[in-house]
């Protein structure tokens, strides 16, 4: 085969990978949109604020259900039609809302809103930068698992300890580690589509990595340079 027919045989694949990766990219932000938008509403109910803040039990069991939501999306996506699929995605995103909707109550608006389009201009850079790059970045997702572990562990401890040196420490960890899982997994995503990979949920599942890896980046921004309420 030769170069001109190499090519016009790459190129549908190449081409379907782009369509596919784009539509990751339209739940992913339709899912950020959704959180925002819940965010904002329970933010702006003070008696939906009193119940988040005046009872842990209601808080916890709302992080349990996001946890739980992740978990069974990420292990049936595969089995479950493309209806349930997406209202487990948008269930997490907004069950995500009710909790950062705290974040207003900690961080001016504004510092919000800055952090936000900071994370998303970090995170249209990096994920470019996984798309087109030659370079296997395979090494960051091999390396996450343990710094992901590392991170948990550290944050558990500084609920006892209360340091602010230790937190700072971990934010900045947790910005560098989700900057490099995003060019990691748009770069996954990349390759699985070109390999034609036929589930119809891949989509919705590859959303759902990229909404984790930021907001995940956005609330250790936060963390490091929001400007707090008076």
């Amino acid at each position: 085969m030769n170069y001109a027919s190499q090519r016009s045989a790459l190129a549908p694949a190449s081409e379907k990978a782009s369509d596919a990766l784009w539509v990751s990219y339209r739940w992913m932000t339709l899912g950020l949109a959704t959180t925002g938008l819940v965010a904002l509403a329970v933010a702006h109910s003070p008696t939906a604020v009193d119940a988040l803040v005046g009872n842990r039990i209601l808080f916890y069991v709302l992080a349990f259900a996001q946890l739980g939501l992740v978990i069974a999306l990420s292990r049936m996506a595969t089995r479950l039609s493309t209806a349930a699929a997406a209202l487990m995605f948008f269930g997490y995103a907004a069950l995500t809302g009710v909790t950062f909707s705290t974040f207003f109550l900690i961080y001016t608006a504004s510092s919000i809103a800055g952090t936000f389009f900071v994370t998303a201009g970090a995170f249209a850079g990096l994920s470019a930068f996984g798309t087109i790059t030659k370079r296997d970045l395979s090494a960051i997702g091999r390396f996450a698992l343990f710094a992901l572990i590392g991170v948990f562990l550290a944050s558990f401890a500084n609920v006892f300890f209360h340091s602010s040196g230790l937190q700072w420490t971990i934010n900045l960890v947790g910005i560098v580690l989700f900057a490099g899982l995003t060019a990691y997994d748009t770069q996954r995503l990349k390759e699985l589509f070109l390999r034609g990979e036929t589930s119809a949920n891949l989509p919705i599942l590859g959303a759902l990595t990229l909404y984790l890896d930021f907001i995940n980046m956005f609330v250790f921004l936060l963390g490091t340079f929001g400007r707090r309420r008076d």
